[in-house]
């Protein structure tokens, strides 16, 4: 059987039409028709016509069943693969032996079956008219072919068989540098790197029996130059002459250049040239080993950094941490890694030295970095605090060798600046504690297990308590109730207390608006929240809008108490953020007042509503001494502001503070602080029946 034609194949077409076609084909003796299939694994011819058997001499039955290598002596292994390709209709010249054995020049066409089982060969003699006129036009075909290969920008060569080239494109002889005469042949092979020939023959070796083959390979240039390449080979067979290849050439010397620079940028720092932080990790851990020794960091900190940036300008700043690298390069051993950390911060890393040897070379270092540098006219000095680290059994791994010997520098800061310091472990143990508390405080807050409690407040006018402080409380699953001393400070250093203020902004007016849907008129009317120094800044204003709109409420809910220290930090700021928030309508109080150095001149003008008189003060009232308290309150009420007396623990304090003045007392003795469910409760049970008496303060509930 033959390949059916797509016309013939379609249903439409008569079965006598079919019929009359296919027994054309098979009686015509000008048109030369076999067939092939694979049979036991080996291709043989099936069927043939009477114009193959006429061509070849073969009578049917001798065609049958016979390999088609018997007809095609001159293909072998692979180049038999090219001609019955799966994909594809192949053309080819070849001698096809006849039934006498003597060879006979012809062109075969192969065309797969739809199925890919089986291959239609059409035959044409070599000696008939039409052969000439499909050569005319091959021939056309290949000087097209050639004309565009050779005015390809795509580097190409060709070989018709073995390493020998008989053909090079423009590109490739531009690439090189060289004349195609010079290349032909297998001169072509100068240009391969020596390093890289191996490599390139073995590809050419696998690509001559049959396969495909890709090797980087180093090209050499006439002027000396060098490109690096990736030529890409395919099979060539060339009837009558043998395997060969075709192989295009491509220039990745650009590419490998800008990758190796993108490389450098995401592992050194561009101003120094110094390896970054990724790279020094990266290099710590690759000869880092758990419990063996000799591997030490040293981390640098400039002493007075921020000075050279304020007065003489940043540009000043960059040319004094260039020259640091410089120098640190300069004094480090052979082998040793100098990298910039971050801002004015280093980390040398030495291998195969005890303590001593770190000290050591800090020491020089140390002294290397004091030599005067000329900045903006200015003879500056440099000095660094070190912190020296050298691995111990209890580093379990490279991040522990770099974070210990950053708390080494922080020891050495510590002590006093330009010190060399080798890491304390008592302190490191503490160090890294803090770190895990840090941690344990950043999730307790995105996770809101940071409670909220409420103390009531008493106007001394009539004993009641309109207001209450909200106080941040925080229980560790492990550790228990950790003190806002503690964990607050641990914020502020931490970069955590914009969010710790926001939950307890945003907590204490969600539990105000709840106590008004459970208490009504009998409700808290104000909370007092206490605002860190670090965020008397822009983002306060917004922070309180979004608390107090999210759930519903008016701006004179909220007292907003700002320490005394933190105000005089930058009082003209800190007047620019309190008159934007008196303008919104919270009102403002100065906590801990006294215990800080205010400028009266300053006082006078921040629009605050109320001073806090420290409990300190408030307790040394039992001992006869008002004076302070006295003076307060006093200065309070010439400016026209209310006062809340805080720490008040018995009766007794609370009659001598009304009877001073005091507007507001708060303290143990008269409530403690309580949930928010619990201050519903206590606020609950003092609610005044319609007609009765304003009740006194009483004592909390159990």
């Amino acid at each position: 059987m033959t390949a059916i034609p797509t016309a013939i194949a379609d249903p439409r077409v008569a079965p006598e039409i079919v019929s009359s076609v296919f027994y054309g084909a098979a009686v015509s003796t000008s048109l030369a028709l076999l067939v092939a299939e694979t049979v036991g694994g080996e291709p043989r011819i099936t069927w043939g016509n009477e114009g193959a058997m006429h061509l070849l001499g073969y009578a049917l039955e001798d065609l049958r069943d016979l390999p088609v290598a018997h007809l095609l002596p001159s293909l072998r292994g692979g180049e038999l693969k090219l001609l019955l390709r799966r994909e594809r209709t192949a053309r080819m010249n070849l001698p096809f032996r006849t039934a006498s054995g003597v060879f006979t020049e012809c062109v075969v066409l192969c065309t797969p079956t739809p199925t890919g089982r089986m291959w239609n060969l059409r035959i044409v003699s070599a000696d008939n008219e039409q052969e000439r006129a499909l050569r005319a036009t091959a021939d056309v075909h290949e000087r097209r072919f050639a004309t565009l290969t050779e005015r390809s920008p795509v580097p190409t060569l060709l070989s018709e068989q073995g390493m020998r080239l008989a053909h090079v494109n423009d590109a490739f002889c531009s690439l090189v540098g060289l004349q195609s005469e010079q290349l032909l042949g297998t001169g072509w092979m100068a240009c391969i790197h020596p390093d890289d020939l191996d490599g390139v023959i073995e590809q050419v070796a696998v690509v001559l029996g049959g396969g495909d083959g890709e090797a980087q390979a180093r090209l050499l240039q006439r002027d000396g130059g060098e490109r690096r390449t990736v030529i890409r080979f395919a099979h060539l067979f060339t009837p009558g002459v043998g395997a060969g290849f075709v192989a295009s050439i491509e220039d990745i010397t650009e590419r490998l250049a800008f990758e190796t620079r993108l490389a450098h940028q995401a592992n050194h720092d561009p101003l120094t040239g110094l390896p970054n932080r990724t790279l020094l990790a990266e290099h710590v851990a690759a000869r880092f080993v758990r419990g063996q020794a000799g591997l030490a960091c040293l981390f640098l900190d400039l002493d007075n950094f921020k000075v050279v940036n304020d007065s003489l300008g940043h540009a000043a700043g960059d040319e004094l941490l260039v020259e640091v690298a410089d120098r640190l390069r300069a004094v480090v051993r052979p082998g040793d890694l100098v990298a910039r950390f971050g801002g004015d911060e280093f980390v040398v890393v030495c291998e195969d030295v005890d303590e001593d040897d770190a000290v050591t070379l800090a020491e020089r270092i140390g002294a290397a970095l004091a030599e005067p540098v000329r900045l903006g006219g200015v003879d500056v000095r440099p000095h660094a605090s070190v912190g020296v680290t050298v691995q111990a059994d209890e580093h379990a791994c490279a991040d522990d060798l770099i974070r210990d010997c950053d708390i080494a520098m922080y020891q050495a800061k510590d002590g006093g600046k330009g010190r060399i310091t080798v890491l304390d472990h008592h302190a490191r143990a503490q160090a890294r504690d803090k770190l895990r508390l840090v941690a344990d405080l950043r999730d307790a807050i995105e996770r809101r297990d940071i409670a909220l409690q409420y103390q009531p407040i008493f106007a001394t006018a009539d004993g009641i308590s309109t207001a209450v402080e909200s106080l941040a409380r925080w229980q560790h699953a492990e550790r228990g109730p950790i003190s806002p001393t503690t964990f607050v400070p641990l914020a502020e250093e931490s970069g955590l207390i914009g969010a710790l203020g926001s939950l307890v902004l945003d907590e204490t007016c969600r539990q105000l608006a709840e106590w008004d849907r459970l208490l009504g008129a009998d409700a808290p009317r104000r909370a007092n929240v206490n605002v860190s120094a670090l965020q008397l800044d822009a983002n306060l204003l917004p922070l309180v809008v979004a608390a107090l709109s999210g759930h519903g409420l008016a701006p004179g809910r909220l007292s907003i108490e700002i320490t005394e220290s933190a105000l005089m930090k930058d009082p003209d700021s800190a007047r620019t953020v309190l008159q934007q928030l008196r303008d919104l309508g919270v009102q403002l109080a100065i906590d801990d007042f006294g215990t800080g150095y205010s400028s009266l001149a300053y006082l006078r003008h921040l629009p605050v509503d109320c001073l806090k008189v420290d409990r300190s003060f408030v307790a040394e009232i039992a001992e006869g001494h008002t004076e302070i308290t006295t003076a307060v309150i006093a200065l309070a009420g010439s400016l026209g502001l209310s006062t809340v007396a805080e720490g008040v623990e018995t009766p007794e304090l609370a009659a001598e503070l009304t009877r001073l003045g005091a507007t507001y007392l708060q303290g143990f003795g008269l409530a403690v602080p309580m949930s928010g469910a619990g201050a519903a409760a206590w606020y609950a049970q003092r609610a005044s029946p319609p007609g009765s008496a304003v009740p006194g303060p009483r004592a909390p509930l159990p």
